[in-house]
């Protein structure tokens, strides 16, 4: 997968495509709107792209400061956008 259309286009299957990061797996889930599945993929996880993952989970959640948190131990910045923004933005960035 390589595109944001064709992973878009991935949320009506049923499951993720094999192959996908823990972190495209994680959004995957987000996009069908299953966020407890999405966040179980990355909640035990401490590297530094899943925190940034699971920030914008709570982010999406609500959760401002246990966001914050996890954007703190990934090394950005809670940003100004909207969270299908965001999404995407991540989205594009695990695809590279």
């Amino acid at each position: 997968m390589e595109t944001l259309t064709q992973f878009k286009t991935s949320l009506n299957d049923r499951e993720p495509a094999p192959g996908l990061s823990v972190q495209l797996k994680s959004l995957w889930y987000d996009g069908k709107g299953n966020w407890d599945l999405a966040h179980k993929q990355v909640d035990l996880l401490s590297d530094r792209e899943s925190a940034w993952v699971h920030a914008y989970l709570h982010h999406k959640e609500g959760d401002t400061g246990n966001a914050d948190y996890w954007y703190r131990r990934a090394g950005k910045v809670r940003p100004e956008v909207t969270l299908a923004q965001e999404w995407e933005a991540l989205v594009l960035h695990f695809l590279r």
